[in-house]
């Protein structure tokens, strides 16, 4: 299994227009802020288009900033500046936004300058991640945590990822101060999300049958709706945060079984769970996490106890559960067939089928 990093840059890489014809515009609420200007560097990814369609229904003045490598389904009145992070950026020069919303950096680079660049513009808002604790070693992580700016094992993808996201981090506090914001999203799931993650579940249980359920059922589980995420990035965007927010859902404790028996609920599946719930047996099988859920032990430990009061209280909403699972199964079930055949699952139907069998024998 690639790590989850890697998965996360490829939902960027791999994201196309055709994939949000069939999702729902949500905006949550309406229009309380005066119209800002806003550039997003980024924009046809997957945060992107929900984003920018949603800034652009509240009445904001939306200017994206991209490669021109790949087309987004967005409102014509959308500003799309052409250029690259890696150090062409002339579309950006003399000009300023009241929030600059930074979508797309995993290279402290490019952060350094688009910061240097564009510093007398009101905000800057820089999508982080919660990898930046890892390794989660503890439990309960708050924005208060100490974060990793100096990067330890190369080999280790997930250490890459984090230590890059929290130099970026750094880099916007040094050079906007108050000015600057940070949103640390947990695994970013729903409609448009092509990493094949989350997408799994709602996926595996329509099917039908016996499903393997990995873990304990106590295993805790953590995940934000791309749509909640936007909305919240736009809350602050019009309502001036300033910090760090950890972007993390549910808003309560939800385990495993909890969550399967609501996803079951929710899709009117006809299931039975088994339940592997030896760690050894599932990594000896190559099945680390199989998103929402994950192996939480070692530099996993608390991966899925992130803390996200301060977001709340920000104005982080987050819709239903069953809303994101219907929703993302719906946008799944509307891609080309060809796509649909080559998702790349963490639990593929054959292996799922050959290490059921070999639970079953075992116990």
């Amino acid at each position: 299994m690639s790590s989850r990093r890697q998965f996360l840059h490829q939902a960027g890489v791999l994201a196309a227009s055709s994939a949000f014809a069939s999702t729902r515009l949500d905006a949550s609420a309406p229009a309380t802020h005066a119209p800002r200007s806003l550039l997003i560097l980024g924009g046809t990814g997957f945060i992107g288009p929900h984003l920018v369609r949603l800034a652009v229904s509240r009445g904001h003045r939306v200017t994206i900033f991209t490669r021109g490598r790949r087309e987004a389904e967005l409102p014509a009145e959308v500003e799309r500046l052409v250029g690259d992070r890696n150090g062409r950026l002339e579309a950006l020069q003399g000009r300023t936004w009241d929030v600059v919303i930074d979508d797309s950096a995993t290279n402290p680079a490019w952060v350094r300058q688009s910061t240097a660049l564009l510093k007398d513009s009101g905000r800057y808002l820089f999508t982080s991640s919660t990898g930046v604790y890892y390794p989660y070693l503890t439990r309960g992580a708050t924005e208060a945590d100490a974060v990793h700016t100096a990067l330890r094992d190369p080999k280790d993808g997930s250490e890459v990822f984090g230590t890059n996201k929290a130099q970026c981090e750094a880099i916007v506090q040094q050079v906007f101060g108050a000015r600057g914001m940070v949103v640390r999203p947990t695994y970013i799931v729903g409609p448009g999300d092509y990493t094949d993650r989350f997408t799994y579940w709602p996926v595996r249980l329509a099917r039908g049958g016996d499903v393997l359920a990995p873990g304990n059922r106590s295993d805790r589980v953590q995940f934000i709706d791309v749509r909640d995420l936007a909305a919240f990035m736009l809350t602050l965007a019009e309502t001036a945060g300033s910090g760090v927010y950890n972007a993390v859902g549910p808003r309560e404790a939800m385990s495993i079984e909890q969550f399967l028996t609501a996803a079951v609920e929710a899709l009117n599946a006809k299931v039975q769970f088994t339940w592997v719930d030896d760690y050894d047996v599932l990594a000896q099988h190559g099945i680390e996490g199989v998103v929402p859920w994950i192996l939480t032990r070692g530099n996993d430990y608390g991966h899925t106890h992130i803390v996200t009061t301060r977001a709340v209280q920000a104005g982080l909403a987050l819709r239903p559960m069953a809303d994101t699972l219907r929703d993302t199964l719906a946008w799944f079930n509307g891609l080309p067939a060809e796509r649909r055949a080559a998702a790349k699952w963490a639990l593929p139907e054959a292996k799922e089928a050959e290490l059921l069998a070999i639970w079953k024998a075992r116990r």
